[in-house]
């Protein structure tokens, strides 16, 4: 059953909007907002249990939200005012829906035989969560979020990431040289001096990609520890690629070795 909330000054409200707003509250807590249909049904689908699910009036009609009130029971739902409901959405483009969850803090690093996404400084949330959505569809199945990295759970980046967060081991470090120096695969970077085409190189083995913000790359420490280089080919007179498209390239390009190899 739906319950109505009206005021402006309800806890749940008050502490919805810390959640959507604050990185360190998110933190503290252990919880995150989950902002759309598809984030929802992707907690739900992974067995995540989810904390509350609050959604616009406008919403409440709909079929995907009938459907997935059900699928979410019993969890306690909530229903807002549409004007309500924009004050404490994460989004400009409120979906109608949201739930809180607990995102999983990993402490332990991840697996050192599986491919590592590495992001080094990757402040933009929009392309963090895209990363992480490319990096599970092309099978790679842990995450590596070094300091200066947007917060992996937080309701943007999860918003881009699709649901990917609950197909990944995500593990944030404030000490990614350390991590890097234990990895015992292959640790590459993209970069255009020494480097190795892509399309040349052989990508069947463990890797780690390590990937840094656009315009200031990758931090100097963490660039001395990827050891080859790898160039993208592309058309004269292009300087340089989103970071999360050249993310993209590269994976896939590992992927399609590895179908190659095994087929």
């Amino acid at each position: 059953m739906l319950k109505p909330i009206t005021s402006r000054d309800n806890p749940l409200l008050k502490r919805l909007r810390k959640l959507s707003e604050s990185a360190r509250t998110r933190r503290e807590e252990g919880v995150t907002v989950l902002d759309g249909v598809h984030l929802v049904e992707a907690a739900i689908a992974a067995s995540r249990s989810l904390g509350e699910i609050v959604i616009a009036e406008s919403a409440r009609e709909t079929t995907e939200v009938s459907a997935l009130l059900v699928a979410a029971k019993p969890t306690p739902c909530f229903v807002l005012p549409d004007p309500l409901f924009r004050t404490i959405s994460p989004v400009e483009t409120p979906a109608g829906i949201l739930a809180t969850v607990q995102w999983t803090r990993n402490t332990d690093a991840p697996d050192p035989f599986d491919d590592w996404l590495v992001l080094d400084g990757v402040q933009d949330a929009g392309n963090v969560g895209t990363m992480l959505r490319t990096a599970a569809a092309a099978g790679v199945r842990a995450a590596v979020l070094g300091p200066g990295c947007a917060q992996a759970w937080g309701p943007k980046v999860l918003r881009a990431g699709m649901g990917a967060h609950f197909h990944l081991h995500i593990h944030e470090t404030e000490n990614l040289v350390a991590l890097l120096r234990g990895y015992p695969g292959t640790v590459m970077a993209t970069r255009l001096d020494g480097a190795t085409s892509l399309f040349e190189r052989d990508l069947r083995g463990a890797s780690a990609w390590v990937f840094g913000a656009e315009g200031q790359g990758l931090s100097a420490e963490v660039a001395a520890l990827a050891r080859h280089g790898i160039l993208i080919p592309m058309a004269e007179g292009v300087e340089s690629l989103n970071v999360a498209a050249a993310a993209a390239i590269c994976l896939f390009e590992q992927r399609r070795q590895r179908a190659t190899a095994a087929s």
